[in-house]
């Protein structure tokens, strides 16, 4: 098979042969390296009734020399250390195929699941050589790696509680895409030893495995999943099945310290399944089936006194039906919620509904109807704005009633200031209902209230308002890292007596800045978070000023 640079001089020599020196059309155009040939859009394409012919895969280096910075020898050698994602790792992923007519959606698509895989940077997909005679194009996969190798040691810090740890993971081992982590780690609640492994394509079809196994100081728990997903919005059925059990030291919380511990030993297994039609109208929509087994036992622990009661045992066991429907609405955008990378932000409309029915002739503890409830939607307001919303609403509905029932939602507003300046707002809600005594709502450093130590109030319902004002500086230091830099605003509280009893606090508030790094060459984390916050409402015990250090995947 002819390579892309030879067709297109074998073809340029045709055409020049057929043509004559007269520069006439000659119904077959290929970019040549360096070249402004303008070919049709993937859209005309589309409309012309195309079909795909060649696919290549070129997959670039970290670094790439040709660039200025970028070659030194320190780079080359993080190129020559590297194990470049493999071709058919990449070509197992594209939701097209040869002979296939051009699609605009498939190919959107496609870059949307590969920038979604954290060993890759970004992912481009452009045509080629077009063949007006024959209806075919030629079209090209372009990936940029990241360094997927990372060993080393690990901090952050949230509501003045540290987290250390050390750890050696590959998400792209040996080029095929495989996550593989062994760590070890220290955080509030309890040491670990974790060992994972995932395959998100065995044998390069879209089944994917997950097997984790977490050894704790208050206890262990293994994991093991298999399935295949509705893995895009033209997936015609997915199935699967998942198992857990373990059992752990669980900590209730009050003003940011422990309030009580208990042991909890869990089981649970699940097996499910779903049909589609496809694509169909601008719409994905998906009917959903399968068996859950939720087995979770309470008991005292040897050096704890409990506060509040043992939460009760609870083993539900139903089948459950479900209904999802997605819209193909899609956006891109850079500079909103991370730093000099492609966003792909949906503005479709989605909701999924399920309901089940556990009952003691499943083997359940209870008779219950279980019902869960989510969605989301986005919307552009002109060029410079836009807003989103998600919600979810869940709970358990027995004879007495509504039993831990959570409801909760959050809305977020972006305008667009200057490239280099962009206003971000947000609100976040939640109330529960009669929720089970191991299920605290909590609000503090760790969820958004950044100037108080981390769970700091509780209650049966909460409200975090956040505001940014975030600016992109463009600076680019030894073309490693992209700076930002961030001035926000936080105010919350918590309403609804805790487990203890305890009256809320009333409304928190903080402000403080903060410095974005995001790593543009590592898939370990896209945005690494230095705040300085300081508490406007100064309670007892609280430090005139939080430190919080962390890696996100957001701004």
């Amino acid at each position: 098979m002819l390579s892309t640079i030879e067709r297109w001089g074998v073809n340029t020599l045709v055409a020049f042969a057929l043509t004559g020196a007269s520069g006439a059309a000659s119904g077959f155009a290929c970019e040549a390296p360096g070249s402004s040939l303008n070919l049709p859009t993937i859209t005309e394409l589309e409309q012309r009734g195309v079909r795909v012919g060649d696919i290549d895969i070129r997959v670039e280096d970290i670094f790439d020399p040709t660039k200025p910075g970028e070659d030194t020898t320190l780079y080359r050698w993080a190129n020559d250390l590297h194990m470049l994602t493999r071709d058919d790792a990449v070509r197992s992923q594209l939701l097209f195929k040869e002979s296939e007519p051009v699609s605009q959606q498939k190919i959107a698509e496609t870059e949307r699941l590969l920038r979604g895989r954290r060993y890759l940077y970004d992912a481009w997909i452009e045509p080629t050589c077009y063949d007006a005679a024959a209806q075919t194009v030629d079209l090209r996969v372009r990936v940029q790696d990241v360094w997927s190798l990372n060993p080393g040691f690990t901090f952050n810090r949230k509501g003045g509680a540290n987290r250390v740890g050390f750890e050696l993971e590959d998400q792209d081992f040996f080029g095929r895409g495989e996550f593989v982590s062994a760590s070890v780690g220290r955080n509030v609640d309890r040491d670990t030893l974790l060992l994972v492994y995932e395959d998100p394509q065995i044998l390069g079809t879209w089944w994917r495995g997950r097997v984790a196994y977490a050894n704790n100081s208050d206890g262990g728990l293994g994991e093991f999943a298999v399935g295949q997903p509705f893995y895009s919005l033209d997936t015609r059925w997915s199935a699967g099945l998942g198992l857990a059990a373990g059992d752990r030291i669980n900590s209730r919380y009050q003003l940011g310290q422990v309030l009580d511990a208990f042991a909890e030993t869990t089981d649970r297994f699940e097996v499910y399944g779903g049909r589609s039609q496809g694509l169909r109208d601008g719409w994905a929509r998906r009917w959903l089936a399968g068996v859950r087994y939720e087995d979770s036992r309470f008991s005292e622990t040897r050096d704890e006194e409990l506060v509040a009661p043992l939460p009760e045992d609870r083993k539900l066991v139903y089948p459950w039906v479900g209904v999802e429907w997605i819209e193909d609405d899609f956006d891109t955008s850079r500079n909103q919620d991370q730093l000099v990378r492609t966003e792909d932000l949906q503005f479709g409309r989605s909701l999924r509904a399920e309901l089940g029915l556990a009952a003691p002739v499943w083997g359940s503890d209870r008779t219950a109807a279980i019902a869960k409830v989510q969605g989301g939607t986005g919307k552009r307001i002109g060029a410079a704005q836009s807003l989103f919303f998600t919600g979810e609403l869940r709970g358990r509905i027995e004879g007495d009633g509504l039993n831990d029932a959570l409801m909760q939602g959050e809305a977020r507003y972006y305008y667009r200031q200057s490239p280099n300046r962009l206003f971000f707002a947000s609100v976040r809600a939640a109330v529960a209902e009669q929720p089970d005594l191991d299920h605290q709502l909590l609000l503090g450093g760790d969820n958004g209230l950044r100037g108080y130590p981390l769970r700091y109030q509780s209650g049966t319902a909460s409200a975090l308002v956040t505001v940014e004002e975030r600016f992109y500086t463009g600076w680019y230091p030894f073309r490693l890292f992209h700076i930002g830099a961030a001035a926000f605003a936080d105010a919350g509280r918590t309403w609804g007596r805790d487990v203890a009893g305890d009256e809320p606090l009333g409304l928190l508030s903080d402000v403080g800045v903060g410095l974005r790094i995001g790593n543009a060459r590592s898939g370990l984390g896209n945005v690494l978070h230095i705040d300085l916050a300081v508490p406007l409402s100064r309670q007892p015990g609280i430090d005139s000023v939080q430190l919080l250090i962390e890696t996100r995947h957001s701004f």
